[in-house]
């Protein structure tokens, strides 16, 4: 081997010398003799070890090795094999990081193999076939570097389990190919580049390295540093093999096609190939350069398309949504935060933004805590003049500060309704609460909650206030609830839907039932103070003023207690209640523009006015008060001769009978009941503790439970499912205000593993029944007499993990399918304790030899109604897919909890709705009754009789024929006004609807009825 020294054009000594292809392959030859070497003596090792174990199992090897072997021998191995093992131990702790040493230990080699990589960089300016003499004092550097990467491997390989697996891991392969030239440069006094390029692979370890200096602690952080040095590795280790192999050359050419390359050019030529353009200025020549090209640009694909694109989405995302919110002055805004995804936010924005289209001053700003997908990017910018989106959780103080929290007008969580775990998404939310009330208790909070027993911790937060609009959206509560009034009240549930769904699509509509239908969407409910003028008068007396003069329908009013600040929100109050100032009234029109008429008006200035068009800002200053009485009677005679102007009928001339009479001996009546058939609020009917074994039917007793006028529940659900929450379900049926003869049985079919886990919540209510089985098998349905069934009632089961959307209703269905083709003989006429009910169901099928059975079923997913429109038998149904103009949601047959994502924004604006709509459809339970009953107020030694009658005197929602009940001396009652007052005058009621015919009789076979809420102009 030859070594000859190079010299500059002077004539000075370089201390580089030319390397011989000799000398470059003992360096060479030194890594790959390492390794293979260490390998197959790993594997000859790992071999005879098996051997000897094997031979030791051998039957009567144990007893001879006994006797051959002193006791003393053993008890030295033993204590052998204690020290190896707390020594492989305490090195097993040194190398994980797991101590100060140990984490010093590992950033010192991270460190030393980067100094090792800048040596390289700097030795690479030299021509790659000259050698580097010990003149240069980059060689000592290396040597010492290289002498601590061998102390450091022997830890490593003393503390491995697997040797053959350490041997091959990639940290060992960069040790094993750089470590033993070293050593062959200290032999033979001088130093080459050779693979020394491998030690750009321990930037690999960069994430672990800055996650033990605590300077990256995000997981986008984490994760750009990976990416970014999966790159930097790849390119620098890719570049140092270009240099090596372009310079020296072929090997069996002996370098002839070898070119003066740069590292630096190396560097660029492989940028330029990841990036897949490749210029063609820099180019390999080599044949093993080109070969290396080939497979490095398919890799460069995967790493191209893949990691770049993330490493710049990642830098990009978190500059952009990672700014703090400017709060301006006088700008009113709020936080959203939760659920935050396309279909959300879209549900929001478009419940939001409708409430007071074209008036919208108020900008939302949405905390997310994973950047938005493109489609959300999209949104953003279609509604750029009203959102914001900002980067960070609700969990911590420095993104709520961010997002200015404290000077939002509100704080809105949105759940996700089709979760799999209802319970942790419940939770998650709560603590989003606890988190924001903790950081400003100020901060006014209204989340949606799933289910109904989650309830219960949000108001035990110190800082949760009623007063000031905080306030819980129940999914499961108002969702159930909302069933529940449809089993009591065929279509309830659809004429209460309607009030808060809008329909903008136009449509093209044939038969006047579908324009009555479509008109009554228009309709939502609205509250409004009342004017001082009403003061002093009955609620009846209002209401038809109301209806009569301003075209709008009073139906409930905020009823404020005399002796306490308690207040109660009252659906349709009795004579008994007289009106106050400053109260407030809830009404189903169309706009606020209309119901402010009822704050105008003015009974000196508008007592004779009959259109509600004039009806204004009057120039009344003052009022006096002394003048009441002649006011009260005023606005009597004037409700009375306006309605005749308007329908120029006389009828409504006679004297309404006394409510107050009437509803003193129902009172009576009540107090002489057993209170103990109550609970202690008096709001339901209630029971000592039923065991689950009286309740569960079986089907060969079914003479013994001959049931008529029932409600059959189909229920889908096994063990491990989360639980719906039946109560919710049970309470409107079990409400008070119904007699003890009124309750109809309620009978679930279902899985009885299920039921077991829901019946403590239930047991203490009266009348309900159990049968183990399922709705798909028509056996079980006949079981339970569906026959003579008054409404059956399909539930949908828990969301579970792997559902798709469209799958989620899969069971509701085919339940429905199966409910559908039962054909019930007309002489199987269903009793009814009503007869409304009884008029409603002669109607129903008087005509034709069968009926269907009753149903109401509920959808998760919307546009799943095309399946249930099939089955509903009408000739013509209203266009399009949308559930809200399905033929099957106008009969009160289909309903769906989609429409709940709207009262977010309705209980921004008026949370008095939401009030009203828990108290509606919940039984009785408002908010304010709710802390009551939670604080024990109607427990303890207060008057029962006095808490059952206030419970029971409340108003009910009921279906009446205009034929067959004392409606039917409503005369007359063509008109809907006409049925609207009439009722009022005379009975106290109040009608909200019609529940008719939706076509002729030719087109309707079976007699379908549909919902139509009339305004007063109607």
């Amino acid at each position: 081997m030859l070594l000859t020294k190079l010299r500059n054009d002077g004539g000075e000594d370089l201390g580089k010398t030319s390397c011989t292809t000799e000398i470059q392959a003992a360096f060479i030859l030194s890594s790959f003799l390492t390794f293979f070497s260490g390998l197959l003596v790993l594997f000859v090792f790992r071999i005879i070890w098996k051997i000897i174990k094997k031979w030791q199992n051998i039957k009567g090897t144990g007893i001879i090795l006994e006797l051959i072997l002193s006791k003393k021998i053993n008890l030295s191995q033993s204590r052998n094999l204690h020290l190896h093992g707390v020594f492989r131990d305490r090195i097993e702790m040194l190398l994980s990081a797991q101590t100060f040493v140990g984490q010093v230990l590992m950033i010192l080699v991270f460190l030393l193999s980067i100094g090792s990589l800048v040596i390289y960089f700097i030795n690479s300016t030299d021509p790659v076939g000259s050698c580097s003499s010990y003149q240069d004092k980059t060689i000592p550097i290396d040597l010492t570097f290289n002498v601590f990467f061998s102390f450091y491997f022997g830890l490593r390989f003393l503390a491995a389990d697997d040797k053959i697996k350490f041997w091959m891991e990639m940290n060992s392969i960069v040790d094993i190919f750089t470590i033993p030239p070293t050593f062959i440069s200290y032999y033979l006094k001088s130093n080459w580049l050779g693979l020394r390029f491998l030690r750009a692979l321990r930037l690999l370890e960069l994430p672990k390295i800055l996650q033990i200096l605590r300077a990256i602690k995000t997981s986008n952080s984490v994760k750009f540093s990976k990416l970014l040095s999966i790159v930097l590795s790849t390119w620098f280790t890719a570049a140092g093999f270009i240099h090596l192999v372009e310079n020296s050359g072929d090997p069996w050419l002996k370098g002839r096609n070898s070119q003066n390359l740069s590292y630096f050019e190396s560097i660029y030529m492989v940028m330029a190939t990841t990036s897949t353009v490749g210029f063609g200025d820099v180019v390999p020549k080599t044949s093993i350069g080109r070969t290396f090209i080939m497979f490095f640009t398919l890799g460069s694909l995967v790493l191209f398309a893949n990691y770049i694109p993330e490493m710049v989405d990642l830098f990009v995302n978190k500059r952009k949504h990672t700014s703090s919110y400017e709060v301006l002055k006088g700008k009113k805004f709020i936080v959203v935060c939760g659920n935050i995804t396309v279909d959300s936010v879209t549900a929001f924005l478009r419940n939001f933004l409708r409430h007071k289209s074209g008036e919208i001053n108020t900008e939302i700003v949405f905390l997310g805590e994973s950047p938005p997908s493109l489609e959300l990017e999209t949104i953003f910018k279609c509604y750029m003049a009203y959102t914001t989106f900002v980067s960070g959780s609700a969990l911590k103080w420095e993104d709520l500060r961010r997002v200015a929290v404290d000077s939002a007008e509100a704080c809105l969580i949105i759940a996700n309704p089709l979760c799999s775990d209802s319970h942790a998404e419940d939770t998650s939310n709560i603590m989003r609460v606890l988190s924001i009330k903790n950081y400003n208790p100020n901060t006014r909070v209204i989340i949606q909650i799933l289910q109904s027993h989650n309830k219960v911790f949000l108001p035990k937060i110190p800082s949760w206030n009623w007063a000031t609009g905080d306030n819980i959206i129940c999914f499961a509560e108002l969702k159930l609830g909302f069933i529940a009034q449809g089993c009591l009240v065929p279509g309830l549930c659809t004429f209460l839907t309607s009030l808060f769904v809008e329909q903008n699509k136009k449509v093209s509509l044939k038969k006047p039932w579908q324009k009555y239908f479509l008109s009554s969407l228009k309709n939502k409910i609205l509250t409004q103070r009342l004017s001082d003028d009403f003061a002093g008068m009955t609620f009846p007396e209002v209401s038809r003023l109301c209806f009569v003069k301003m075209h709008l329908m009073l139906i409930a009013i905020e009823h404020k207690s005399m002796f306490s600040s308690y207040r109660c929100l009252i659906l349709n109050p009795s004579a008994e209640v007289k009106l106050r100032k400053n109260t407030l009234g809830f009404f189903i029109a169309e706009s606020a523009k209309e119901v402010r008429r009822a704050f105008l008006y003015c009974a000196t200035c508008h007592g004779d006015v009959y259109n509600p068009e004039l009806i204004g800002l009057c120039s009344c200053k003052s009022k006096s008060y002394q003048h009441f009485t002649e006011t009260t009677d005023m606005l009597r005679k004037s409700t009375i001769k306006g309605f005749h102007d308007t329908e120029r009928q006389d009828s409504f001339a006679g004297e309404r009978p006394s409510m107050i009479s009437n509803l003193s001996t129902k009172t009576r009546s009540f107090l002489y009941e057993d209170a103990e058939c109550f609970d202690s609020s008096g709001m339901f009917h209630w029971c000592k503790a039923t065991p689950l074994d009286n309740v569960i039917l079986k089907r060969s007793d079914k003479s013994k439970h001959e049931f008529r006028n029932h409600v059959v529940v189909c229920i889908f659900g096994d063990a491990q499912s989360t639980l719906m929450g039946l109560r919710n379900f049970v309470m409107p049926l079990r409400a008070s205000n119904y007699t003890r003869q009124e309750l109809k049985d309620i009978v679930f079919i279902g899985n009885l593993d299920y039921l077991r886990r829901e019946w403590r919540f239930l047991r203490n209510f009266p009348q309900i029944y159990i049968l183990p089985g399922s709705a798909l098998y028509s056996g079980d349905l006949r079981a339970v007499n569906i026959e003579e069934c008054s409404m059956c009632a399909v539930l949908s089961p828990p969301s579970k993990t792997s559902s798709s959307q469209t799958l989620v209703d899969t069971e509701t269905i085919m339940t429905t399918l199966n409910l559908g083709s039962l054909r019930i003989s007309c002489t199987a006429r269903t009793p009814s304790e009503s007869e409304g009910m009884s008029d409603y169901f002669s109607g129903y099928f008087g005509h034709s030899r069968h009926r269907r059975i009753p149903i109401i079923t509920e959808l998760k997913n919307p546009s799943n109604i095309h399946f249930i429109e099939q089955l509903g038998g009408m000739e013509e149904h209203l266009p399009g897919t949308r559930l809200h103009l399905s033929t099957s949601f106008c009969t009160g047959t289909v309903f769906s909890g989609s429409f709940l994502d709207s009262l977010l924004a309705t209980a921004f604006y008026n949370y008095h709705v939401l009030e009203f709509l828990q108290m509606l459809v919940t039984g009785g339970i408002s908010s304010q009754m709710e802390q009551n009953l939670r604080k024990d107020k109607f427990f303890g030694l207060m008057d029962s009789s006095t808490t059952i009658m206030s419970g029971r005197r409340r108003c009910k929602l009921g279906l009446l024929s205009l034929n067959r009940t004392i409606l039917s001396d409503i005369q007359p009652k063509k008109t809907f006004g006409q049925v609207f007052c009439g009722s009022l005058d005379n009975f106290g009621i109040l009608c909200l609807g019609l529940y008719r015919m939706i076509d002729e009789e030719e087109h309707n076979p079976e007699h379908k009825r549909g919902i139509c809420d009339y305004s007063a102009s109607q």
